[in-house]
Parts: structure tokens; sequence; C-alpha cells
């Protein structure tokens, strides 16, 4: 997989929180409103981190049951090897299918350590997470439905196929953002215009919050201000 964004361009869209960046994809009319982000069931873990972007690496997990054979918690190594092939930095995407969605959890402090080594920066997934006092001071951003107490049976069925997170449909190599708001996907043909778009989105914004907390406020100039804002 190849990207045309730089080291520079993801760190700009680093320093945009969820919202703003939101506002900016609108503006570009390339998907519906309603599409493109988590619906609200997967949670940020760590808000007061930064926000986290990377490029999504995906894997479909079971925790509920038994592997087909007696494999080990550590069996799929060549998912490392595939995590690998995705650009930096990476996110990883885990799917959780089984029939009992996150009874156990793949991230722990050593699934998470091991990731963190491979160039990922966060994870997301619609099951759990475990260990959560081991993995609170690796500034690896975490973005799950709550936390386990047991990895279970937890062990890896599919690797780089689409999966569905919160509502939320993603590929491998789509470029992913979260922060305490969120994941949203970051549509690649628009990525390296949408500081931009933030900034003049941002400055508008911040004329009618001035006007709205400014006691020369009236009515008849929010309509003014709103007209112009829109014209």
């Amino acid at each position: 997989m190849k990207t045309s964004l730089t080291p520079q361009h993801l760190e700009a869209l680093r320093r945009i929180d969820a919202c703003s960046l939101a506002n900016a994809i609108e503006t570009f009319e390339v998907r519906l409103r309603n599409e493109g982000f988590t619906s609200g069931a997967t949670r940020c873990l760590f808000p007061q981190l930064r926000p986290v972007v990377g490029y999504a690496t995906t894997v479909k997990i079971r925790t509920s049951s038994p592997p087909m054979g007696a494999r080990p918690y550590l069996d799929r190594t060549d998912w490392w090897d595939y995590i690998q092939s995705i650009p930096e930095p990476r996110i990883v995407v885990v799917q959780d299918i089984s029939s009992k969605i996150g009874l156990g959890s793949l991230l722990g402090e050593v699934h998470i350590s091991i990731l963190q080594a491979l160039g990922c920066v966060g994870a997301v997934t619609n099951g759990t997470v475990r260990d959560f006092p081991g993995i609170s001071d690796l500034s690896f951003q975490l973005f799950a439905s709550g936390l386990a107490v047991s990895h279970a049976y937890a062990h890896i069925v599919e690797i780089g196929t689409p999966v569905e997170m919160d509502g939320l449909p993603i590929k491998s190599g789509d470029l992913l953002h979260g922060d305490i708001h969120g994941v949203q996907t970051i549509p690649t043909e628009i990525a390296a215009e949408l500081p931009a778009a933030v900034a003049r989105i941002t400055a508008r914004e911040r004329e009618l919050i001035a006007l709205c907390r400014s006691p020369d406020f009236t009515v008849e100039k929010l309509r003014a201000a709103v007209a112009a804002k829109n014209a």
C-alpha cells in the first residue's frame, strides 16, 4: 500500500479535534453527513491523550468459544507480518465476532506492547480490553466497549478483511482519526486540504461565539453574522 500523505500532513491532522475535522469533511460533500464515524458505543479509554491518526490494520477475533484445534493464545504470528505491510502510523481495528462480544479480550498489556513495538499508535475494538493499569502509561490510545477480566478463548480468525466498528465500516489501509469524541475515517483524497478548511471554519465559529458572549449582543447582529457566514 502506498500513500501520498507526508508525515507533515498526518501531524497536521493529529492537531485537529474530531468535531472540527468532521465539520471540515462535510464541506467537501464526499460522503453523507450521517456516515464515516462511530456512533458512541465504542468509547475512548484515554480522553487525556491527544488525537490519534493512523492507517487501519484489521482483524477479526472470537473470544467466547474455543478455536478449532488446541491453538495457544499467541497463535497467529503471521498477523505481525501483515501489520507491517500497512504504512505507519498504524491503528489496529479488532472486530469481535463472538456470540458473546467482549466476554474476553485480545488486547491486554502483552499484545498492546507488541503492537506498539510494531509501529501502532492505537487500537479500536467493538469488544473489550484488559490489564488496564499496565497499559495506562503507554500513551497508546484505545477505543473499546469496556474492560474484561480474562482473555477467555481470544483467537484470530481473519486478517485484513473489512470490519464494522460501532456502525463504521473500515477496510485495512483506511485513514483513521480518533479522540475523546470517537473514531472517524478520513477520505484520503481530501486529507491534505482538511487543515486549511478547519482553520476557515474555526475562524467563522469564533466570530459567532465572540458575538454571543459580547455585552453588545443582539439577535439582529446574530442574524446578520449568520447570514454573512452562510453567504
